[in-house]
């Protein structure tokens, strides 16, 4: 799988697989080098991710940070759906087996997803007098600008990634993440040393949303893959990436959307919220980062191992369990001193509530899993219906007359069960 290998006329690397090659034979794209180039690109996206939250808990206040960590987490949340294009993307080119397209309809992704941007960058801002005020509590119309120009980018952003996933330039796929968490950082440090302020760290959210096309204009192989087909016409090709949205925005609104869910079932968050919302944002990423830029690699994984997919999760699942045992325990024991070290006395959180929002972070890491087996399998509506499901329990869960922290790591703890159960039963009746 080497990302300078020669191509044929579709952007395919012919060294590796012909039109007639078993994919699952003689590719494993999350094994070899794709685990590597992915997972050096996904430790540089994780740490420019905290370095952005770092400057903006160190230059505003609690108060202040969770204005900025609704915004973040509302783009996480816009985004989050928009990756149901990575998914379908790379399940539609990687499920042909890179055989030739037959003749007939075809649809290009990459024209698909700019129409698709622009519709919900569309949606967004005339929408926007409804909700705005409420969830942007400041410059609540500049937020709303950034945020629907922003999506508009990241659909294009995440349909290069799944054309780029689908045909194994892995090298590619790690560039392009990397481009949008650099340019986000530099966003972020420019304004923590010119004093910007909250303004400023709402621009650094959303540039990254530029870097596919640095991309395109820098690598010509990405060019190439750019230009690739899918067979059917384009409402096949959003039939099936409805679904995928549809799973996708669910679970961002458990992932990076947590702090507008968490803001949505609360009165009010002020200085406790900013903390809660910390605490869950750095315990889960060491595990949901990664597995989240990895959804290329999970998916082409599982369309390889088609034949046993329930048998395919059980080494991810083994891993992720395990590093999260671990964070569990650490979470618990050195957390609090590493959150007032980094942050300030004003970011103080109980051992506990670190370590339960951890072990948190592994359900959603679980159901992660689950989800990519599901959506490779093509049961579109299984994948739809589970992280429905997991987000509507959660968000339940959350009205309950609870502490803000005991009801966050409550919902996040035991939402994602309902939608790892339905996968398994999906995938169960399928025959694995």
């Amino acid at each position: 799988m080497r990302g300078d290998a020669p191509l044929d006329r579709r952007g395919i690397p012919v060294t590796e697989v012909g039109p007639t090659a078993n994919l699952g034979a003689s590719v494993s794209p999350i094994a070899r080098g794709s685990v590597a180039r992915v997972g050096t690109a996904t430790v540089l996206t994780a740490l420019c991710g905290y370095a952005v939250v770092y400057l903006a808990a160190r230059d505003l206040a609690p108060a202040g940070f969770s204005v900025f960590a609704v915004f973040w987490g509302a783009f996480g949340l816009v985004t989050g759906a928009a990756n149901g294009l990575l998914q379908e993307t790379t399940r539609e080119v990687r499920a042909g087996g890179y055989t030739e397209v037959l003749p007939g309809r075809r649809t290009h992704p990459l024209r698909v997803a700019g129409l698709v941007g622009l519709g919900a960058a569309f949606v967004i801002a005339v929408s926007s007098p409804l909700w705005s005020s409420r969830v942007f509590a400041d410059d609540h119309w500049l937020s709303v600008g950034l945020l629907s120009v922003g999506l508009a980018g990241f659909c294009l952003h995440a349909t290069l990634l799944g054309l780029l996933a689908g045909v194994s330039h892995w090298t590619q796929y790690g560039a392009l993440m990397v481009t949008d968490a650099v340019i986000r950082v530099a966003v972020a440090v420019a304004t923590f040393m010119i004093g910007w302020g909250l303004v400023g760290f709402l621009w650094a959210t959303v540039t990254g949303a530029v870097a596919w096309l640095v991309m395109m204009v820098a690598s010509p192989t990405t060019r190439t893959a750019a230009r690739l087909l899918t067979p059917g016409g384009a409402a096949t090709f959003l039939r099936g990436a409805a679904h995928s949205i549809t799973a996708a925005g669910a679970s961002a609104i458990l992932v990076m959307g947590f702090p507008v869910l968490l803001k949505a079932t609360s009165n009010q968050l002020g200085t406790d919220g900013g903390v809660v919302i910390l605490a869950v944002t750095l315990t889960r990423a060491p595990l949901l980062v990664p597995l989240t830029a990895m959804q290329g690699n999970l998916i082409a994984h599982f369309v390889d191992e088609r034949a046993e997919r329930l048998r395919a999760l059980v080494a991810p699942a083994a891993l992720v369990g395990g590093i999260g045992g671990l964070g569990v325990l650490a979470a618990g024991v050195v957390g609090p001193w590493l959150l007032r070290a980094g942050f300030g006395p004003d970011y103080h959180a109980a051992g506990a509530l670190l370590a339960w929002s951890t072990a948190a972070a592994v359900a959603i890491a679980m159901l992660t899993l689950t989800g990519a087996a599901t959506i490779a399998a093509a049961l579109h509506r299984a994948y739809a219906l589970g992280w429905v499901g997991a987000t509507v329990a959660a968000t339940l869960l959350l009205l309950l007359p609870l502490p803000l922290a005991t009801r966050t790591v409550v919902a996040l703890l035991c939402g994602p069960l309902v939608g790892i159960a339905v996968h398994l039963a999906a995938l169960s009746r399928a025959g694995g």
